[in-house]
C-alpha cells in the first residue's frame, strides 16, 4: 500500500506563505506510508515491538543523543527497548524510559485489525515537510534525517473471554521525527477522521468497567547521576482527559487542525518539550473554515524549583486541563478569533461565556460572566473554586498511589504503587495520612519526611479569620513539587504530588512520586518533628514556600540525634482571572502537632498534622481565640463550627447533612427530591452531596444538570455500507440498498438471503410449531417488527434487533402497549425485579407458579400486589415489601392499600404468618389473637398445644397465668399481684424455649401457695433434691441423690466465703445462672475453697490460700500438668515458659463475652482475634456491616470505617511473639507538674498537666504502660501519692505509685468481673468499686484486705462511682436503659436511696463540685452535663450538648471529661458553660477514666 498524496502539501506545512485556512486534515495529506515507500511492517499482536531501528547519525531527544528507535503497537516510539506493556500501558507520564507518544494506549493488530509501518528516511519529498519556521521564527532547521512512523486502522485491545463481540472503531494517526546534527523537531498528524475511540480499558480490572484515555506527549525518563542513582527525567503532556484526547484532530498548535509540531531535542541545552504557537497561538477552526481562537502557553516553574515568569499571551481561557507536572502545559479551546493581514486580534464578541462553558463547573457552583470571560463559583454551602466544590464542614478522604525510588543510604528501594489513604477532620484541621506496604529500611527513613501529608493539611486547614484554606485556592487539580534538602548529610529528596480530581464519592484524587536519598535511621527509632510556622507566597496559578525544620531521632542504638531540612516548594493550579478578585498574597500555616510513626510489623507509614491557616504574623493566643478557630469545639465532625460573639459558637451540620450540629446525619438527596437531576439521568446519593449520571447514549450537557442524546454516527459506527440512524439514547445500521447485513456488516446483494428473523419465523412455520407457539413478526427488509404480539396469548412486547424481548415492556391483552419506539433508561427496583422473575425459568419464561410483581407505568410498585396462580393479594410499600397483615385468599374483600400502618399486634401476627420459606406460618408456631382494634386479646391461646395465658398490652405473657390444655383458663381482667422472687425464677425457667415452655430438662423451682421457694427443691429430669434458703439458694451440703431423704426443716449451717463466692457467681445473670464462660470457684465439704482452682471454659488451673486468693506463679494452661498446690511455689526464668499465654485479643474477647451474659447480641461488638491470638485487621459489630481496620494493638485506625456490604481492605496486624518478655512497667510522672489530670486510655495511663485550668498539652505524656490491659476507672490517693485503676482486661485493681521507676502492685485479682468505676476514701482509707457484669457495689482497705459486698441488687448496669470523704457519701449511677439513675448511700452500705432519675438516659460520668456542694454527671443519652444537691434540690444544666462523656472530674470551676467522639479531654467552664479546651492524644483511641492528681492533698479532698 502506498500514500502519497501532496495535494495540500505545501499549505499543510509550507508555512511560509502565511497563515492558510484548512477545514481539516485528511488521510492522503499524511507523509506517504506503506510498502512501497519503503516501510517496514511490524507484526500483529498486542504487545509487540518492532526489531532496532538503528539510525544513520544520532537523534537528540532532550539532550541526550540516541542512535537507535523501537516502535510499539501501543502507540509510542522509544529509544531503549520496552518493558512488558502493563508495566507503562495504562500509566500516565512520566515513564521510565524515553517515549514519543502520539496516541499512548492498549492498541492491539491481532486478526489483520490495522498495520503499523516506520522507516528511517533521508528522501528530500519527506524532509521539506518538517518546516518549522513558522512556529519558531528564530530557528535555523534543515532536517537531514527523518523518522516516519505511521499507526492505520488499528482497533483498542478487547478481551473476548466475555463473548462481545469486536468494536469496529479504528484509529489512524501519524509521527514524523524530524532531525538534523544539533536539533530534533516531532510533527504528530491527525486525519478529519483518524481517531474514533480515545482510550481503552485496564486490562486488570476484572469485572470493573473504566477507560483510561489515550496520553500524547513525550517523557526523558529516568536520568542517571551520581553513577548509581535515577531520577525521574521531565516530561510533556499534550492530553489531560478523554475530551482532550477527542480535539487532538479537531485543533493544533500550528494554524491547521490536527497539525502538531514540537521542538524535542538539542544537544546543547534543552529542558522541557516547547510547543510550536504562531504568535503564541493554538489555532483551531469553526465549522465555517474562517477563524481561528487564541492559547494561553503556561510555563511553571522548572525542576530546579527556581521562580520562572507565568506568561499570559492572550487571556487565559478557562477550559484548559490542569498543569502536568514537569513540564509545558497546552490548552486549547473554541473562542472565534478574527484574522486580520495575518494577525490574530482577541474579540470580545468570541470570548468564553457560560452559556457555552458551564459544564466546566462543579454541579454544586454558579457560573458568572466577566468582561473577558467567565468564573465558577461554590454555592453558599460549599466551598472550593468553583470547578470542585465540597460541602461546608464535613471531613475529606484522600486517595491514591505513592511511586518512585528512594535511595537509603547506599540502597535504592522502588515504591510500586503503593496505596495512600488520608482522613481530614475538616472542623479542627487534622489531617491523618497511611502509606501501606512501605517497606522496613525506607519505612523508618522516611518518617522524617512529614511534607509528604503536609499537602493535604494545607489544603483542608482550620481557617483563622482572614484567610482561606489551599482547596479554596486550587480545587483537586493541581502540582505539587517539593523539594527536601536534610542537613548534615546533603541527601536530596523530590516530591511530586498531583491532583486529578473528585473521585465518583467526592475523595481527592492524589498520585505522589518520590525520588532521590534520605538519612538512613536506625530500626525502630522515634522521631520528634518540633511544631513550626510556614509562609505560603501566592501568585497567579502558583503558589511557594521555604521553611528549615527541625526534627530529633531517639534510639537506643545511636542515643537522641537532632537533624534539620530545607523544604522549598511551588504548587501550580489552575486559576480564573476574569472576575478580578482579591487575592491574598501570603499567608501562614501552622502545624501545631506532628505525628509520625513507622508500624514495623504492618509496613504502615503514618503521619498526624494539626493545620491552623492564618494571615502572617496573626496573634496564636488559644485563650483569646473563638473555639471555632482554636478547633477546641465540640461541633460533629460532619459540621461546621459558626464563631459567634466572644467565646460563643454555634454547631451547624455541614450542606448535605441533617441534626443539631453535635451529631448530623447524611441526607439522601435522591430520595427526598425528585427533580435534582435533568431528563435521561439517575441521582446518585454521596455523603453530604449527590451526583447526576447520565443513561447509558447521553451524555452531560452544558449546564451541567441535563443529559442530551449522545449522537453516535458522529464516529461512523456501521459498516462503510450501511447508514447509521442516531435514535435518542442509541442508534442503528442499515445496510444500503443493494447490501445485506446487520449493518456493522454489509455484503453485496444477490437475491437477498433470509434475515435472522425471516429464519426464525420459517423454521416455526415449517417444523409444526404454528399451535400456540409465537410466530415472529418481521418487517420488508426482513428484521423484527419493533413491537411484537403473541397470536394465542394476546401478550404483546417490544424487542431490539436481535429479536430479544426488552424486558418491563409486555402487556396483557386489552391494555395500552408501550411505545417502543421509546428508548430504555435504567430500569426501576420493581421492573427489574419483574424482569429477574419472568426468566427465571431454564427456557427463559417464568416459573410455573412465581409470583411476577406488577409495576404501574412510572415503574414503581403498584401498591396492590395480586398472585396469578393462587389468587391471593397484598399491600406493599415502595420497596415492594409485604405489609404485614394485608394478605387476603382469593374471593375475599382485598384491603384497602392506602390504610395507614398495622398496631403492633398486627405485625407480631403478620411476621408470625410469614415466616416458612414458602411464606406461610412455621406448623406449630403461635399465632397472636388481635381483637378488632389490632390490640392484643387479653387471652391468648396456643392453635397447637391447647395452652392458654394471659398478656399484657406489649403481648408479654403475664407469668403464672399459663393453663395446660383441659383446665381452668385464668381470669385475665384480674389484675396481677407483684410477683415473688420464686414465681419470677419459675417463669422465666416455663418460659425459656422459643415455644414459650420450658426446655427439656430445665430445673422449674417449686414455689408454695404464698409464692415463696419450697423449703426442698427437686430436679424433675435428675431425681437430685436438696435444701433452699428463702431466696432460693441451695443449702451446702443438702443435696441427694434420687430417692435419699431429707429432712430441710433443720437449720444449716452460715455460708463460708467460698460458698458465698460461688453463689454469687452462679447467679450471676438476670435468671439467675452463671453466665457462661464465667469460672466458678471449688468448695470443699466444709466449704473453704479447694486449694487448686480450675477454670471450666478456660482450662486455665491455678493455686489460691485459704482467702481465695491467686498465688503467684501457680497458673498452668490448659494440657499442662497442673502445680501441685500442697507444694510452696517456684518462679521459673521468664523465659523458661514455652506455653503461650491469652492474648489481648483473647482476654479482652473473654471479657466481654461475661459482659454479655455469654450472648452478645447481633449488632454487639466482640473483638475477633487470629488463631494465634493477634487482632483480626478487620473488627466489625457483630453481624452487621459496621466495620473498620485495626493495628496490632487493637486499636482503630483512622478513616477506616465503612458501613458497605464489602468490609475495608485492611491490612494485616502482628503483634510481636508473646512468648517474648513484655517491657516492664513502670511509671515516668510528668516533671515539676503540681496539678495532673490522670487518663485512661486502653493499655496505658496518660498524664496531662494543668496550667491553672488550662490543659498543658506541651508536657502531656504516659505515666504508665500496661501492656495487655484494658485500664477503665482511676483513682488517686493524695496522702500516699498512688494511682488506682481497674483492669477490665486481667480482671484487677491495682495501684503503683507516682514516683519515677516504680511498678504495679495488684490489689485484688479474683472473683471481679467486669471492674469498671473505683473512687478512694483518702480520709477512711477505703476503697470503692462497680463491677457491671454481677451488677455488685464492693469496697475494701486501700491494700485489698476487708473486701465485702455493699449492694447486689437493683443493679443493672452501674457505671460511675465518687465518695465524698468529709461527708462520708457515696454516689453512682446506673444506665439501666428501662430506668437509669443516680443513688447514694453512707460509705458503709446505709441509707441508700435515689437521688435523680427523672430526664436521665446513660449517666456514664460522675463528680463532685465541692464549691457548691453538688453532684454532677455527664449524660451520653441526653448529651448533658448537669448538677443537683444531694436532697435533689437546685437541679441546673452547665452544657446542654456534650458529644459522648464517658468519665468525668471537677477542678477549680471546670470540668474535665473524656469524649467518645472526639478521642480526648474536654473542658467546660462551670461559669461560663462553654468549652474552654481540649487535648487530643496523637494516638487515637478512647479514653475511658479521668481523675485528678495533685502534689498535695487540695483543702475540702479532691473527691473522685
Amino acid at each position: 500500500m502506498i500514500r502519497d498524496r501532496s495535494v495540500l502539501a505545501a499549505a499543510l506545512l509550507y508555512w511560509s506563505c502565511g497563515v492558510c485556512v484548512v477545514s481539516a486534515l485528511h488521510r492522503t495529506d499524511l507523509v506517504s506510508y506503506g510498502a512501497l515507500s519503503g516501510d517496514l511492517i511490524l507484526a500483529e499482536g498486542d504487545d509487540e515491538t518492532s526489531r532496532v531501528l538503528t539510525l544513520p547519525r544520532p537523534l537528540y531527544f532532550y539532550d541526550t543523543p540516541f542512535h537507535q528507535l523501537y516502535v510499539a503497537t501501543n502507540g509510542i516510539i522509544s529509544a531503549q527497548d520496552l518493558p512488558m506493556e502493563k508495566q507503562y500501558v495504562d500509566d500516565g507520564f512520566p515513564t521510565d524510559f524515553p517515549v514519543v507518544a502520539p496516541f499512548l494506549a492498549d492498541i492491539d493488530t491481532s486478526g489483520g485489525r490495522g498495520h503499523i509501518y516506520y522507516r528511517v528516511t533521508e528522501t528530500p519529498s519527506v524532509l521539506n515537510r518538517v518546516e518549522v519556521r513558522r512556529g519558531f521564527p528564530d530557528a535555523k532547521f534543515a532536517p537531514t534525517h527523518a523518522v516516519v512512523a505511521t499507526w492505520e486502522n488499528v482497533a483498542a485491545y478487547e478481551d473476548q473471554t466475555q463473548g462481545t463481540e469486536l468494536s469496529n472503531k479504528v484509529n489512524t494517526f501519524q509521527a514524523v521525527i524530524g532531525y538534523d546534527e544539533t536539533d530534533s523537531y516531532t510533527l504528530f498528524l491527525y486525519p478529519e477522521d483518524g481517531l474514533n475511540f480515545f482510550g481503552t480499558q485496564p486490562k486488570e480490572l476484572y469485572n470493573v468497567k473504566i477507560e483510561l484515555p489515550a496520553r500524547v506527549g513525550f517523557s526523558r525518563g529516568e536520568v542517571t547521576f551520581f553513577i548509581f542513582s535515577r531520577s525521574e527525567g521531565p516530561f510533556y503532556s499534550v492530553t489531560t482527559d478523554e475530551k482532550s484526547v477527542k480535539r487532538l484532530s479537531q485543533v493544533g498548535n500550528t494554524g491547521i487542525p490536527g497539525v502538531w509540531l514540537f521542538h524535542t531535542g538539542n544537544r546543547h541545552s534543552f529542558e522541557n518539550i516547547i510547543p510550536a504557537a504562531i504568535g503564541g497561538l493554538l489555532s483551531t477552526l469553526p465549522p465555517e473554515g474562517h477563524a481561528l481562537s487564541p492559547v494561553t502557553l503556561m510555563f511553571p516553574f522548572s525542576r530546579t524549583l527556581k521562580m520562572t515568569q507565568v506568561v499570559e499571551v492572550n487571556p487565559s481561557p478557562e477550559n484548559e486541563p490542569p498543569l502536568s507536572p514537569g513540564g509545558y502545559v497546552v490548552s486549547v479551546d473554541e473562542e472565534d478569533v478574527d484574522f486580520d493581514t495575518g494577525v490574530i486580534q482577541y474579540t470580545t464578541e468570541n470570548k468564553e461565556t457560560c452559556a457555552r462553558f458551564q459544564q466546566q463547573c462543579s454541579q454544586n457552583a454558579i457560573c458568572s460572566d466577566y468582561a473577558t470571560g467567565f468564573c465558577c463559583h461554590c454555592r453558599p454551602g460549599f466551598y472550593g473554586n468553583g470547578r470542585q466544590c465540597l460541602p461546608d464542614g464535613a471531613p475529606q478522604r484522600v486517595s491514591g498511589k505513592v511511586s518512585g525510588t528512594v535511595t537509603v543510604g547506599s540502597f535504592p528501594i522502588v515504591l510500586d504503587n503503593i496505596d495512600l489513604h488520608a482522613y481530614i477532620v475538616v472542623g479542627d484541621g487534622r489531617a491523618y495520612t497511611a502509606i501501606s506496604q512501605v517497606p522496613e529500611p525506607v519505612g523508618w527513613a522516611l518518617m522524617p519526611v512529614s511534607p509528604v501529608g503536609e499537602l493535604f493539611g494545607w489544603l483542608f486547614a482550620l481557617e483563622l479569620p482572614n484567610s482561606q484554606a489551599g482547596f479554596k485556592t486550587t480545587g483537586a487539580e493541581f502540582t505539587r513539587h517539593a523539594e527536601v534538602l536534610f542537613n548534615p548529610g546533603n541527601q536530596r529528596l523530590s516530591i511530586i504530588q498531583t491532583g486529578s480530581g473528585l473521585d465518583e464519592h467526592n475523595h481527592l484524587r492524589v498520585e505522589t512520586i518520590v525520588s532521590g536519598h534520605v538519612p538512613l535511621l536506625p530500626p525502630g527509632a522515634e522521631v520528634t518533628v518540633q511544631p513550626f510556622k510556614e509562609t505560603y507566597q501566592y501568585y497567579p496559578s502558583v503558589i511557594t514556600s521555604s521553611s528549615v525544620r527541625e526534627f530529633v531521632v531517639v534510639s537506643a542504638e545511636r542515643g537522641s540525634q537532632s537533624y534539620t531540612f530545607h523544604l522549598k516548594q511551588n504548587i501550580t493550579y489552575r486559576d480564573c482571572r476574569h472576575d478580578n478578585r482579591a487575592t491574598p498574597e501570603t499567608l501562614q500555616i501552622t502545624m501545631e502537632r506532628v505525628f509520625v510513626m513507622y508500624v514495623k510489623e504492618e509496613r504502615i507509614l503514618r503521619y498526624a498534622i494539626t493545620n491552623k491557616i492564618s494571615p502572617v504574623g496573626a496573634g496564636s493566643d488559644d485563650e483569646l481565640l473563638n473555639p471555632c478557630y482554636v478547633g477546641n469545639h465540640d461541633c460533629d465532625t460532619t459540621a461546621q463550627c459558626i464563631p459567634l460573639e466572644g467565646q460563643a459558637f454555634k454547631c451547624q451540620c455541614a450542606t448535605g447533612y441533617t441534626g443539631d450540629g453535635h451529631n448530623c446525619y447524611d441526607i439522601d438527596e435522591c430520595a427526598e427530591g425528585s427533580d435534582l437531576c435533568g431528563d435521561h439521568s439517575q441521582c446518585l446519593n454521596l455523603p453530604g452531596s449527590h451526583r447526576c449520571q447520565c443513561w447509558e447514549g447521553f451524555e452531560m450537557a452544558f449546564d451541567g444538570r441535563n443529559c442530551v442524546d449522545i449522537d453516535e454516527c458522529s464516529s461512523s459506527p456501521c459498516h462503510i455500507n450501511a447508514r447509521c440512524i442516531n435514535d435518542l439514547g442509541s442508534f442503528r445500521c442499515h445496510c444500503q440498498p443493494g447490501f445485506h447485513g446487520d449493518g456493522f456488516y454489509c455484503a453485496l446483494q444477490e437475491g437477498r438471503p433470509k434475515s435472522q428473523c425471516e429464519q426464525h419465523r420459517d423454521s416455526l412455520q415449517s417444523g409444526g410449531h404454528g399451535d400456540g407457539a409465537h410466530i415472529p413478526q418481521c418487517d420488508s427488509d426482513g428484521r423484527y417488527r419493533s413491537l411484537q404480539c403473541h397470536g394465542s396469548t394476546g401478550h404483546c412486547w417490544c424487542v431490539d434487533d436481535k429479536g430479544q424481548e426488552r424486558p418491563g415492556t409486555r402487556t396483557p391483552p386489552g391494555t395500552p402497549h408501550v411505545d417502543c419506539r421509546r428508548p430504555e433508561g435504567p430500569k426501576t427496583h420493581c421492573e427489574l425485579h419483574r424482569d429477574r422473575v419472568q426468566h427465571t425459568g431454564p427456557d427463559g419464561h417464568p416459573i410455573v407458579g412465581a409470583h411476577i410483581p406488577q409495576c404501574d407505568e412510572h415503574g414503581h410498585y403498584q401498591p396492590q400486589q395480586c398472585h396469578g396462580s393462587t389468587g391471593h393479594c397484598w399491600c406493599v410499600d415502595d420497596r415492594g415489601q409485604e405489609r404485614p397483615g394485608t394478605r387476603t385468599p382469593p374471593g375475599t374483600p382485598h384491603v384497602d392499600c392506602r390504610r395507614p400502618g398495622e398496631t403492633h399486634c398486627e405485625l407480631h401476627r403478620d411476621r408470625v404468618q410469614h415466616t416458612g420459606p414458602d411464606g406461610h406460618p412455621i406448623v406449630g408456631a403461635h399465632i397472636p389473637q388481635c381483637d378488632e382494634h389490632g390490640h392484643y386479646q387479653p387471652q391468648q391461646c396456643h392453635g397447637s398445644t391447647g395452652h392458654c395465658w394471659c398478656v399484657d398490652d406489649k403481648g408479654q405473657e403475664r407469668p403464672g397465668t399459663r393453663t395446660p390444655p383441659g383446665t381452668p383458663h385464668v381470669d385475665c381482667r384480674r389484675p396481677e399481684h407483684p410477683k415473688t422472687h420464686c414465681e419470677q425464677h419459675r417463669d422465666r425457667v416455663q418460659v425459656t424455649s422459643p415455644g414459650g415452655h420450658p426446655i427439656e430438662g430445665t430445673y422449674v423451682p417449686q414455689c408454695d401457695e404464698h409464692g415463696h421457694y419450697q423449703p426442698q427443691q427437686c430436679h424433675g429430669s435428675t431425681g437430685q433434691c436438696w435444701c433452699v434458703d428463702d431466696r432460693g439458694q441451695e443449702r451446702p451440703g443438702t443435696r441427694t441423690p434420687p430417692g435419699t431423704p431429707r429432712d430441710c426443716a433443720k437449720p444449716g449451717r452460715p455460708k463460708t466465703p467460698c460458698e458465698q463466692h460461688r453463689d454469687r457467681v452462679q447467679a450471676t445473670t438476670r435468671e439467675g445462672y452463671p453466665v457462661v464462660g464465667g469460672y466458678e470457684p471449688r468448695c470443699d465439704a466444709e466449704g473453704q475453697y479447694l486449694p487448686q482452682q480450675c477454670h471450666g471454659s478456660n482450662g486455665h488451673c491455678w493455686c489460691v490460700d485459704s482467702s481465695g486468693q491467686e498465688r503467684p506463679g501457680t497458673r498452668t494452661p490448659p494440657d499442662t500438668p497442673p502445680k501441685d498446690c500442697s507444694k510452696p511455689v517456684c518462679f521459673p526464668h521468664p523465659a523458661a515458659s514455652t506455653s503461650r499465654p491469652e492474648s489481648v485479643c483473647e482476654r479482652w474477647r473473654a471479657s466481654l463475652m461475661e459482659h454479655y451474659g455469654g450472648k452478645p447480641d447481633p449488632q454487639q461488638y466482640l473483638p475477633q482475634c487470629e488463631p494465634a491470638g493477634e487482632f483480626s485487621p478487620v473488627q466489625c459489630y457483630g453481624h452487621t456491616t459496621y466495620c473498620w481496620c485495626v493495628d496490632e494493638n487493637g486499636r482503630e485506625v483512622p478513616g477506616t470505617r465503612s458501613h458497605d456490604v464489602v468490609k475495608p481492605a485492611c491490612l494485616p496486624s502482628v503483634t510481636p511473639p508473646t512468648a517474648r518478655p513484655l517491657p516492664r512497667p513502670n511509671v515516668t510522672p510528668p516533671p515539676n507538674a503540681d496539678v495532673t489530670l490522670l487518663y485512661a486510655q486502653g493499655q496505658k495511663i496518660g498524664a496531662l498537666p494543668l496550667n491553672g485550668t488550662r490543659l498543658d498539652s506541651s508536657r502531656s505524656r504516659t505515666l504508665l504502660t500496661l501492656h495487655g490491659s484494658i485500664v477503665v476507672g482511676i483513682a488517686y490517693d493524695c496522702k500516699e501519692n498512688q494511682v488506682y485503676w481497674t483492669d477490665l482486661s486481667a480482671r484487677t485493681i491495682n495501684r503503683a505509685s507516682m514516683v519515677s521507676g516504680a511498678e504495679p502492685e495488684i490489689l485484688i485479682n479474683s472473683n471481679l468481673v467486669s471492674p469498671e468505676g473505683l473512687a478512694v476514701d483518702v480520709k477512711r482509707r477505703l476503697m470503692f468499686w462497680v463491677d457491671s457484669s454481677p451488677d455488685v457495689i464492693e469496697s475494701a482497705n486501700l491494700d485489698g484486705s476487708r473486701r465485702r459486698i455493699l449492694f447486689d441488687t437493683d443493679l443493672v448496669n452501674p457505671r460511675a462511682i465518687i465518695v465524698v470523704s468529709s461527708t462520708g457519701t457515696l454516689y453512682w449511677t446506673d444506665w439501666n436503659r428501662e430506668a437509669p439513675k443516680i443513688e447514694s448511700s453512707s460509705v458503709d452500705g446505709l441509707n441508700r436511696r435515689v437521688v435523680v432519675s427523672d430526664g436521665v438516659g446513660l449517666p456514664n460520668a460522675l463528680t463532685y463540685d465541692s464549691s457548691s456542694g453538688q453532684v454532677c454527671w455527664a449524660d451520653a443519652g441526653t448529651k448533658r452535663l448537669e448538677c443537683i444537691s444531694p436532697n435533689g434540690s437546685g437541679r441546673r444544666v452547665i452544657h446542654p450538648t456534650l458529644n459522648y462523656p464517658f468519665s468525668m472530674v471537677y477542678y477549680r470551676n471546670h470540668f474535665y471529661y473524656t469524649d467518645w467522639r472526639r478521642d480526648g479531654v474536654i473542658a467546660v467552664s462551670k461559669d461560663s458553660s462553654k468549652f474552654t479546651d481540649e487535648y487530643l492524644p496523637e494516638q487515637r483511641s478512647h479514653l475511658y477514666g479521668v481523675t485528678i492528681a495533685t502534689t498535695y492533698c487540695l483543702p475540702g479532698k479532691i473527691n473522685i
